[in-house]
């Protein structure tokens, strides 16, 4: 008896974080995009991977910020997903209309068998790809902002560190200047809709 109820307490205890991960909604494959995501964001140099730990990292030395990048992006490309096959179904009926010729148009531009009966799934499928794929680009775009921002500020504080945490840094020792130099260029770079 003391052996069953040890092993079901075992299989409780790893049964625990499985479930936990699965009430965020993200599927295995949100969770390989956002891993894709983060690693594009990380960059390959000494200033966009500061800038990402910087960004992501929660605890002491940071080095728990991929997974934190990935967690987030995760929710995030499941959000996305599911907004994009909630505005689809709509914007087919839109384009299907509500007259004869055009449903006999709309049959023809997305039906694929012989009688174009799998129009509106076909439409509402291509939708959401085109919504999800746009966001991913906003995605990568914001991303892009975020590592020549980390650029920007590396070549800005290498000419005088000082100065640099006096105008970046806030706080008594002003240890956050990079982040807070990096998140005001990002920001700017995003309003601005470019990235150098």
């Amino acid at each position: 008896m003391t052996r069953i109820l040890i092993l079901a307490g075992l299989a409780g205890a790893l049964a625990a974080p499985v479930a936990a991960r699965a009430d965020d909604g993200a599927t295995t494959t949100d969770r390989q995009n956002a891993a894709q995501e983060c690693r594009f964001e990380r960059g390959s140099t000494p200033a966009t991977r500061e800038a990402f730990a910087d960004h992501y990292g929660t605890n002491r030395n940071k080095r728990n910020a991929f997974g934190k990048c990935v967690s987030a992006k995760a929710r995030d490309e499941a959000q996305e997903r599911s907004d994009a096959q909630a505005g689809a179904p709509q914007a087919c009926r839109d384009e299907r209309g509500t007259t004869d010729e055009s449903r006999a148009a709309f049959a023809l531009k997305y039906g694929t068998n012989k009688n174009g009966k799998n129009a509106f799934g076909k439409c509402v499928s291509g939708k959401a790809k085109a919504l999800e794929a746009q966001a991913d680009d906003q995605d990568r775009q914001d991303a892009t902002a975020r590592k020549s921002a980390a650029k920007q500020c590396a070549t800005e504080r290498g000419a005088d560190r000082a100065a640099f945490a006096e105008k970046y840094g806030k706080g008594a020792h002003k240890r956050n200047a990079f982040g807070k130099c990096v998140s005001a260029v990002a920001k700017k770079l995003e309003d601005e809709g470019g990235h150098s």
